[in-house]
């Protein structure tokens, strides 16, 4: 079931306004190895050491492989962010793509630690998604340090994968991230990261725990809602739309929601009972509207007063979520907001009318616009999340 998405900080982006897809990329090298050995499981050096010693062979660069491979046609297009040897360079830069290692391993037989400082390095380093090889071990290690609104996938190279952040097969995970590269329209939801206690299992017992949840990107489906006139017609769609938004409101009643401007916010204004200035910008907290056809620095102004999340949508066939009637919203406060309090909330039929061109950003700083580039997280209706680009067609 998709969530709402709350995020730790923003997602740092390359600073060129044609970049390629920056793809973190983990790989526990030996994720799986007891399995064709019936030992059940890999966690822990020494059953990784009586596996080799049983001639076990590990298959996780091999079923990475079969996933980057989909995306070969795009290599062009995609840089590879990852750790050293066979924790993913040796593979990426095999397969020829574009790499750029930002950790070391301290020893060839890698452990958890490994996996924690690789993918902090990654996270530090700013990717649009992270793709990692793995069973539910090693997406458990992932989720205790990934921040939730930066999209994960799981190639699934382990004995246990309880976990649903895992694609179908390694085939799989390879042709979504192949989507994302050419900006198919790609959902993202909260996915469960479970694990289970291997001794136990050794045993007989199987006791799966949930210690987390991953954002990650599946495929789209969706039934398309109709159009007519340049409005939506489906009036129960925005309806689901303004009941999830509240309940991301409540879930923050200390947080002023800065609501933009359009017929969509509108419509969401109205739901919650508040008179909407549509050409403006207004302000709600805790139930109540506290400010209405703000200025820029109204709000600039409040957001030094309280913490605050800004809720916008975009110019319908163009595709502008800062710079077109909203001025009001200024580099000096998107940057004090960052990126993971801005809910961008749009219907599919919108996001449908934009041929899968990027949404762009024109705050009037070059700066801001190129660190708002890269796949965001768009509400699109109740609980219904979809990922979409901003400011950059992946250069190719």
């Amino acid at each position: 079931m998709n969530t709402p998405i709350k995020g730790h900080r923003p997602n740092s982006v390359a600073s060129t306004s044609q970049r390629r897809f920056r793809l973190g990329l983990i790989i526990n090298p030996f994720s799986g190895i007891g399995g064709a050995v019936a030992l059940k499981g890999s966690d822990g050096p020494e059953i990784r050491e009586q596996a080799l010693a049983l001639g076990a062979i590990p298959q996780s660069n091999n079923k990475t492989a079969v996933a980057l491979q989909e995306c070969l046609a795009l290599s062009d297009r995609i840089e590879i962010i990852t750790a050293a040897d066979e924790m993913g360079q040796t593979l990426a830069q095999r397969l020829g793509f574009q790499t750029t290692t930002v950790f070391t391993p301290a020893q060839s037989q890698t452990e958890a630690d490994d996996t924690l400082a690789a993918a902090q390095a990654i996270y530090a380093a700013g990717v649009d998604c992270l793709l990692f090889a793995g069973g539910d071990g090693t997406a458990r290690n992932i989720c205790s340090v990934w921040p939730n609104h930066v999209p994960a996938l799981g190639v699934p190279a382990g004995c246990k994968i309880h976990s649903g952040v895992f694609a179908i097969s390694p085939k799989g995970a390879g042709k979504v991230i192949h989507q994302m590269v050419t900006g198919e329209l790609v959902s993202a939801e909260l996915a469960d990261v479970r694990d289970i206690d291997e001794e136990k299992f050794r045993a007989g017992t199987v006791i799966a725990k949930h210690f987390g949840e991953l954002l990650i990107p599946s495929e789209l489906q969706y039934v398309q809602a109709v159009k007519m006139g340049g409005k939506e017609s489906d009036d129960l769609v925005l309806t689901d739309l303004a009941a999830y938004l509240a309940e991301i409101r409540d879930e923050y009643p200390d947080h002023a929601f800065i609501m933009g401007s359009g017929s969509t916010i509108d419509f969401v204004m109205q739901e919650w009972g508040f008179a909407n200035t549509l050409l403006g910008v207004d302000v709600v907290m805790d139930h109540k509207q506290i400010a209405v056809d703000t200025t820029a620095a109204d709000l600039e102004a409040l957001i030094a007063q309280h913490p605050c999340k800004l809720v916008i949508t975009l110019i319908g066939g163009q595709g502008h979520i800062f710079g077109r009637g909203n001025q009001q919203l200024s580099p000096q406060l998107i940057r004090a907001l960052g990126k993971e309090n801005i809910i961008v909330v749009a219907t599919k039929t919108k996001l449908e009318s934009l041929a899968q061109r990027p949404l762009h950003c024109d705050t009037g700083d070059s700066e801001l616009d190129e660190a708002l580039s890269g796949n965001i997280d768009i509400i699109t209706g109740y609980r219904d999340h979809v990922l979409y680009r901003v400011g950059v067609d992946y250069a190719g």
